[in-house]
């Protein structure tokens, strides 16, 4: 028994040896329910396809939660190695230059090939300086979309295979659907996203001053146009009708869509995913409506998701697993299934032309959708939104707009408070982070 036990004792020790010549890479992210089994798969497949490094996949919160968390950790001496950070923490990771190493840097020292030509043009420009470095790698990228219920159209008379593409449209769909019993025909995600930032970009007309602060932290927010206007009232309007149903900030709505409650709503392309496992309904992605009197209209609609930082102060070996774990997210293989399986953009061209190849658009209609509004051409007031202190400006908006949909105020007195109380904070990133 003695020599068995001397074995096993030998057995675990090796193996303790071996486990540890393995260096770890964590890696904090903000991806729940089905999309978080996706990054535990893409950690658990990547491990088994070496034996040099392991990822550690950690759920920390929502997207605000998970940065605030990652600013305090990078404070304390442990932040993790990479970090997934939401579109509109980007300007702030840019900002903050001692916390985090460049993608393009990582690659390079770890001897790893990476070419940022090989990326989406339209997801990658939003990631790169101004000095043309690329600083995060995209990772899950979103854009907006409209997402509808097609056996609800069916039963209130539409054509199921005819989504709404204007948003007086929207409205008369909305008005059948209310007629045929159902309580909630429209809702939204994201109010800032949807409403502002993609619907400014889709109608070519500037969110915020400085071509959407990629010009510069001197931006100004001015989605108070005429058009901004009128779109508020319409939907206050919508409300005041029950035709518009505001569910509550950030993703909120979404639940409510794969339920069947709402009947169509804007939101993430990235809903693809839990649609597809959870709803008991024929389901419809279309490209965002828009109002047909605008000229230029439509646009292409900005970025959404995360893109993945490399936080600093780490060790060697460490930043060569980052590059070798990234390396792997950027494979076709990977990229592309990572596209089909999320309704997440695909991050490089070749995956794009993998998953066209494959037949999945012909297949799956309506998941080349955000692809298609994401690769028309990109004007200066459509690349995308860069703002300084974004998370808190969101809010803003959040808040003001709530007061709209309560009936509290105007669509004009709304949109103007949230502008003052916007800019504001703009002031405050520009003080804080001049030279």
């Amino acid at each position: 028994m003695k020599a068995q036990h001397l074995v096993a004792a030998l057995l675990a020790a090796g193996l303790a040896t071996g486990a540890q010549a393995q260096t770890e890479v964590q890696w904090w992210h903000s991806m729940g329910g089905a999309l978080g089994e996706w990054v535990n798969d893409l950690a658990k497949d990547f491990n088994a396809s070496q034996k040099d490094y392991k990822i550690v996949p950690t759920f920390k919160g929502s997207y605000d939660e998970s940065m605030t968390a990652a600013i305090a950790a990078f404070r304390a001496g442990n932040a993790p190695h990479i970090l997934q950070v939401f579109e509109v923490g980007t300007a702030t990771m840019m900002a903050s230059k001692g916390a985090i190493v460049p993608v393009g840097e990582v690659m390079k020292n770890a001897g790893a090939k990476f070419d940022p030509s090989a990326y989406v043009p339209a997801v990658a420009g939003y990631y790169t300086a101004p000095n043309g470095q690329m600083l995060s790698f995209p990772f899950n990228s979103s854009t907006t979309v409209f997402h509808y219920n097609k056996d609800a159209f069916k039963a209130a008379g539409l054509d199921p295979n005819k989504a709404p593409a204007t948003w007086p449209e929207v409205a008369l769909a909305a008005a059948k659907l209310k007629a045929s019993g159902h309580k909630c025909p429209f809702t939204t995600s994201w109010v800032s996203w949807t409403q502002f930032e993609s619907f400014s970009a889709w109608h070519n007309v500037e969110f915020a001053s400085k071509n959407n602060g990629f010009g510069g932290l001197d931006t100004r927010l001015n989605f108070n146009t005429p058009l901004h206007v009128r779109h508020i009232e319409n939907l206050a309007n919508m409300s005041k009708q029950g035709l518009f149903v505001y569910k509550g900030r950030g993703n909120a709505a979404d639940a409510t869509y794969v339920s069947g409650e709402c009947a169509m709503t804007t939101g993430s392309s990235g809903l693809y995913a839990n649609v597809k496992r959870n709803a008991k309904f024929g389901f419809g992605i279309s490209p965002l409506p828009y109002y047909p009197d605008v000229t230029g209209a439509p646009q292409n609609t900005v970025i959404g998701g995360a893109s993945l930082w490399v936080m600093s102060g780490k060790k060697a070996p460490e930043y060569k697993g980052v590059a070798a774990f990234f390396s792997y997210l950027a494979r076709t293989d990977v990229a592309a299934d990572s596209h089909k399986r999320t309704g997440y953009l695909p991050v490089t061209k070749e995956a794009y032309n993998a998953t066209e190849k494959s037949g999945f658009y012909k297949d799956n209609p309506g998941t080349e959708v955000a692809v298609v509004q994401m690769i028309r051409k990109t004007t200066d007031k459509s690349r995308g939104v860069r703002l300084g202190n974004f998370v808190q400006i969101r809010t803003i908006i959040d808040e003001e707009m709530e007061q709209v949909w309560g009936g509290k105020k105007s669509a004009k007195e709304g949109i103007d408070a949230a502008i003052k109380r916007g800019n504001e904070q703009l002031e405050r990133f520009e003080k804080a982070n001049k030279g």
